[in-house]
């Protein structure tokens, strides 16, 4: 008499079958349930759908005041025709363009769906179990996202007087490091490290690291003493610039990042990269945005005006800002941020409140149109004359 045997195991673990509500929790990664899910600023639609107002002026996510360039938009309408067809593989020509514009090659150039697939992807690349990345605490929250994901501990050294303490990070350095993220500017304070100080740091650093700059907002600086990460890259230093279309070209919807670095280092994350990670609609839009220099200009010019106003009306209501070199503001508040943002909220703006206890009182406050921050600059002083 045959008699079907039992599959291995299965007395002691039951049937698949069987399994429970919450299994998958039970069977995730520790460090990774201990990550907050990443949340992004309020958008319009939710907020019209709370407050059942239509005239928002949204502040919040570091977006292009002005929207893209007319040549992208056409770009776009052109590819939307096309979008049963994948685009080309290798995205040859944006690559191109992208060396074309920093001086480098096409090798030196890996695309991602937005800059945080460039990070994610790194991190996957060069960590893993038993290793360690090093970044600033605040800084940019998709870095210990990312690091956790590959299976690495995320080290966090506090800022210092609101800018990135070089020296402390190159303390933090052990032998299980393999990555170093640089958020320059900073994205949530505004603030950068300058070329005199990186030149410090990377020499302090020991070898067999990647040392990744994040430079997401790099269009906006003025500052000549900001850093040429691209001169590390040249020199074939295991050195990643990240970038991204989403701020000065402002085609933040469509999602689009590159980054820049020597080919060896671009080859090991292509690897990992996706086939068509870049849509077909973002890739024509890039291109056309990245030869719009014009617009560009028009883009900073905007910025630029509105933040000096932005900053003078504040510091005149007594808000503490701290000097931006990017298209957005890290201003102090009265109290708790949540609940001042809470009180523009009811005013018809939206600022990002921040997470955490080191600034907790404190906003974000994107720079907007002429319009958009005059009626901020309204919000803000109604917030401070009454209770909110």
């Amino acid at each position: 008499m045959n008699r079907r045997a039992k599959p291995r195991g299965s007395s002691r673990r039951g049937c698949f079958l069987d399994s429970r509500p919450g299994e998958a929790a039970r069977l995730a990664r520790p460090a990774v349930l201990r990550l907050a899910p990443y949340v992004g600023g309020r958008s319009l639609d939710d907020m019209e759908r709370e407050f059942g107002r239509r005239d928002f002026i949204k502040l919040a996510s570091n977006e292009n005041p002005i929207g893209p360039s007319p040549r992208a938009l056409a770009a776009m309408r052109g590819a939307i025709r096309e979008a049963h067809l994948y685009p080309e593989s290798g995205y040859p020509r944006l690559k191109e363009a992208i060396a074309e514009r920093t001086g480098l090659t096409p090798r030196n150039v890996v695309l991602g769906n937005g800059s945080n697939e460039i990070l994610v992807l790194a991190a996957s690349a060069f960590l893993g179990a038993g290793k360690s990345a090093v970044m600033a605490d605040p800084t940019f929250v998709v870095y210990r996202h990312a690091v956790t994901a590959a299976g690495a501990l995320p080290v966090e050294v506090p800022l210092k007087g609101f800018r990135h303490d070089l020296a402390a990070m190159a303390r933090a350095v052990t032998g299980r490091t393999r990555m170093i993220f640089v958020c320059n500017p900073n994205n949530p304070t505004g603030t950068i490290v300058r070329a005199a100080e990186v030149k410090r740091f990377m020499r302090r650093l020991p070898m067999g690291l990647i040392v990744v700059f994040d430079e997401a907002y790099v269009g906006f600086t003025r500052d000549i003493r900001f850093p040429d990460s691209l001169g590390y890259v040249r020199a074939g230093l295991p050195v990643l610039s990240v970038r991204t279309f989403a701020k000065l070209h402002g085609l933040a919807g469509l999602r689009i990042g590159y980054g820049l670095g020597p080919p060896d280092l671009v080859d090991a994350i292509e690897r990992l990269r996706q086939p068509f990670n870049v849509n077909a609609v973002a890739y024509r839009a890039a291109e056309a945005a990245i030869a719009d220099e014009r617009h560009a200009e028009r883009t900073v010019s905007v910025v630029r005006r509105g933040m000096r106003r932005l900053s003078a009306a504040f510091r005149r209501m007594g808000l503490k800002v701290v000097p931006s070199e990017a298209n957005f503001l890290l201003v102090g508040t009265p109290r708790d941020g949540t609940e001042f943002a809470s009180a523009l909220n009811r005013r018809g703006v939206i600022v990002r409140p921040l997470p955490g206890v080191t600034l907790k009182n404190h906003v974000r406050v994107t720079v907007g149109t002429a319009v958009q921050n005059a009626g901020a600059i309204r919000a803000f002083r109604a917030v401070l004359e009454n209770t909110g």
